[in-house]
């Protein structure tokens, strides 16, 4: 491996600012990483290298630029994210064709910024899973060992991350999608709280569950990749007019826990939680009482009811909001029926997989009359109590940790023929997103027994993300370091 893809986010924006570097070197760098390792890993679903060239060509005329703080840096964006005239395919055979005129805001951001989009990450299709193997296109393997899944929705970005083919990406979280692939691809990657983000532009699975976030290899990495995208934007109705923090500027603040109250949800550490997940959280976690934090317990008492809960209100807003890819518009199109339903009917049945189709039907079924109010309006309901207990164990903690999933990464193929099992996989960070808080992962080691990154989950108060990073940039320095897959 190039020493120069190993380095940082931070490393490298410090070396192009000093002109140590250019972003030619940096972007051929990244390029020859994706082209050596991208055959075995197959993170990508479309690859810009030569408008990347270019873009660093005209930045490298122009000169550093302090006023953009990833001026030069390489990143990859998850394919749910539209690209300006780039392929946007969210994983699916409906949208193969599909390239918009414009660029979601968290990418314009980025681009605002200086940095140099590389590719397009895989995932699962419309962000409807939690292994990347539902992807329209082929399965994301794991960079730490390529029989395993790097973990979804976002596992093209995770695992891009991790094989050092670039120096940052952007996933999506619906219901862990960020958080399980940084966990299994031992990165750090950060929910932010609902609105903290802009969604315009990102093509909605849940709308009142998706948040886009950074995964990198470190704490100020996801630090400073959070200080670009953040922010107000009047273009997104759920987006909240509210101060973004300097969040790099927080992690310098301290070099211990004290004054920390950390809660410890009794139902997070239940059965099905497995011993190698259960040591190395708790081993982080008693390291974060020797750096003086205070633990107390706490009750997240309708957490048995979160997976129910989620699963109802995401497919119903899945139906809804996938109603417009009809083959009208735009995307794949059956040419060969005889009347328009025909048409609405062979198309959808062509462009969508298998587990699009499930959730679409259940969506449609959980808001059709007569059981819209036994399912959707009583899933909403659980979901404000749900908030309510977030909400009041926070009152006695600044933050809750956890694990963010039962297990390491698993195998290829080990759960695809039980949905139900592979939906348990996000009974940890569901309640996040249905509280709309922010979470992150951070890799605490390796798993004893598998050798497979271990993440611990951090959760918060609603836009109190600059706690999490500094907090989470504290035990980055003092658990056992995860390091880099021999990939």
């Amino acid at each position: 491996m190039s020493d120069l893809t190993q380095l940082t986010l931070s490393e490298v924006r410090a070396k192009l600012a000093d002109k140590t570097l250019t972003a030619l070197d940096v972007t051929e760098a990244a390029l020859a990483r994706i082209q050596a390792t991208e055959p075995t890993v197959q993170a990508l679903l479309s690859v810009q290298a030569e408008e990347a060239r270019a873009r660093a060509k005209a930045l490298d005329a122009q000169g550093p630029d302090a006023a953009k703080p990833l001026w030069g840096v390489p990143l990859v964006v998850k394919d749910v994210l539209c690209t300006k005239d780039a392929p946007t395919t969210c994983g699916s055979k409906i949208l193969e064709n599909f390239r918009p005129v414009y660029d979601a805001t968290a990418v314009a951001r980025l681009k605002d910024a200086g940095a140099i989009i590389l590719a397009k990450a895989n995932m699962d299709e419309f962000a409807m899973g939690s292994t990347t193997e539902n992807s329209a296109y082929f399965a994301t393997k794991n960079p730490w060992d390529t029989s395993r899944v790097p973990g979804g929705s976002s596992g093209g970005s995770g695992a891009t991350v991790a094989a050092c083919q670039c120096f940052g990406a952007l996933g999506t979280d619906t219901g862990g999608s960020i958080r399980l692939p940084a966990s299994f691809c031992g990165i750090v990657g950060l929910k932010p709280t609902y609105g903290r983000v802009s969604r315009f532009g990102m093509v909605a699975y849940g709308s009142s569950l998706d948040q886009i976030g950074p995964m990198t290899r470190t704490v100020e990495d996801a630090a400073r990749l959070l200080q670009v995208i953040a922010g107000h934007d009047e273009r997104d109705s759920t987006s909240v007019n509210t101060p973004v923090p300097d969040y790099v500027a927080g992690l310098a603040q301290s070099n211990d826990l004290k004054g920390l109250t950390i809660g410890l949800p009794e139902e997070y550490w239940d059965k099905g939680l497995s011993s190698e997940v259960a040591e190395a959280c708790a081993a982080a976690i008693k390291q974060a009482e020797a750096l003086g934090a205070k633990t107390v317990p706490v009750r997240l008492k309708l957490s048995e009811y979160a997976i129910a809960t989620y699963y109802i209100i995401a497919v119903a807003e899945a139906s809804s909001n996938l109603a417009r890819f009809d083959g009208v518009r735009y995307g794949h199109r059956d040419h060969d029926a005889q009347s328009l339903i025909e048409m609405y009917v062979k198309s959808r049945t062509q462009g969508f997989g298998e587990e699009v189709q499930r959730r679409i039907i259940l969506g449609t079924y959980v808001l059709s009359s007569g059981y819209y109010d036994a399912y959707y309006r009583k899933a909403a309901q659980v979901r404000r109590l749900i908030r309510q207990d977030f909400e009041a164990a926070l009152t006695q903690c600044d933050v809750i940790m956890g694990p963010v999933c039962p297990t390491t990464a698993f195998k290829v193929g080990e759960m695809t023929a039980d949905p139900l099992q592979m939906y348990l996989m996000d009974i940890f960070t569901i309640s996040t997103n249905l509280a709309g808080l922010p979470g992150m992962s951070l890799p605490v080691g390796l798993g004893r027994d598998s050798g497979m990154p271990v993440g611990l989950q951090l959760t918060g108060r609603a836009f109190d993300e600059a706690r999490l990073l500094q907090v989470a940039g504290v035990l980055e320095r003092n658990v056992p370091a995860t390091g880099l897959p021999s990939l």
